[in-house]
């Protein structure tokens, strides 16, 4: 059999195992014009998985060396480590005084490389402009070429996103590209990294490969069907669905039964092979049947309570980004709203380990 044949008999199947009908009490297939019952979790056909003892993640931190320092200088990972959610806030263009802002109330800043005209110079400019402000910087890449990722983490980038990951050759390349030797197939070179993340203490050289945060994104039915095999591979720490892309690539209502069961798939995969499970659209945050297990939004609100200024889809980026598409005007599950700003704004309850000193050795 070709291999164009065999893929498209994979897709087939897999799409096949996903076409049920809306039953059950979910919300109705898309232009049926009906509405989902507000009192009910949206949800599909098919019951997720539960996490054992070992709980999400358990390969993520099976992999991690017991030499390198606690906590990680990378402050989105060290909280998914401790079974925390991480949210973060997407920047699209030049702007090092909003990114300094930003810092300082994410786990994480999303830099968009992937919709954008912004450059990895910029972004550069913006890291060295307050290092280690503290949300992690993560770039959501372009694609997973070594040339792409290379730049990326010269620059001082602490996690990549690679989107509309199909096969785990891209999940590969994604993990094997953004980590130094043994593990990874990173070229030394010189970059930003040094000045940002060589401090007292610590070494980067010999810290860097588990303070990289590697998330790969599924938008598309194909990527549903090599689910397992995406998540199986060695080196991706999230699996994470790009909500919007998966319901416009597929043609379902992000409300759908069929959706929904693709989505059931993905964060089962994770879960099995001890990966931590994201959606991008932060409506995912309460209401459906994967909410308490998204580990990771693209965007969403502040663990502290700030809220940034309203300004549209813009450079200075807002909640919102990743949009939800295919869903009925005022009925789909809504993100939780941010807290109003407190007059002060007490940030030891999200990152406690920012309230004292690293111990020695640790």
């Amino acid at each position: 059999m070709s291999r164009r044949r065999l893929v498209v008999t994979v897709i087939a199947v897999a799409v096949g195992a996903l076409v049920v009908p809306p039953t059950h009490g979910q919300a109705p297939a898309q232009g049926s014009g009906a509405k989902p019952a507000s009192d009910k979790v949206v949800g599909g056909t098919i019951t997720p998985a539960k996490a054992d003892e070992r709980g999400w993640g358990w390969q993520v931190k099976a992999m991690m060396n017991p030499a390198t320092p606690r906590p990680l200088y990378n402050r989105a990972k060290e909280r998914l480590l401790q079974d925390k959610q991480i949210t973060g806030l997407t920047i699209s263009s030049f702007d090092a005084e909003f990114y300094c802002e930003v810092a300082k109330h994410y786990d994480y800043v999303w830099f968009e490389m992937q919709h954008s005209t912004m450059s990895y110079d910029e972004v550069r400019r913006m890291l060295v402009a307050c290092p280690r402000a503290g949300a992690a910087p993560m770039l959501r890449m372009p694609d997973a070429f070594e040339s792409s990722i290379q730049k990326a983490t010269d620059l001082g980038a602490l996690g990549i996103i690679v989107p509309t990951v199909d096969d785990a050759i891209e999940a590969r390349d994604a993990a094997r590209f953004s980590r130094y030797p043994p593990f990874g197939r990173r070229s030394a070179g010189g970059g930003a990294y040094r000045e940002l993340w060589t401090l007292p203490g610590v070494n980067y050289r010999a810290t860097i490969n588990d303070n990289m945060l590697v998330t790969v994104m599924i938008e598309t039915l194909e990527g549903v069907a090599m689910a397992n095999e995406i998540a199986a591979t060695h080196g991706v720490d999230v699996v994470m669905i790009g909500n919007n892309d998966l319901s416009s690539f597929s043609g379902w209502n992000q409300n759908d039964p069929r959706y929904q069961d693709a989505i059931i798939k993905v964060h089962d995969a994770a879960l099995r092979y001890g990966k931590y499970f994201a959606n991008a659209g932060q409506q995912y945050l309460r209401g459906y049947t994967v909410s308490a297990d998204t580990r990771m939004v693209q965007d969403g609100p502040a663990c502290d309570g700030w809220r940034p200024p309203a300004r549209g889809r813009g450079g200075r980026g807002a909640a919102g980004e990743e949009p939800v598409i295919g869903l009925a005007g005022g009925d789909a599950a809504k993100p939780a709203a941010a807290a109003p700003a407190a007059p002060t704004l007490d940030a030891t309850p999200c990152w406690p380990w920012m309230a004292k000193p690293a111990e020695p050795g640790k």
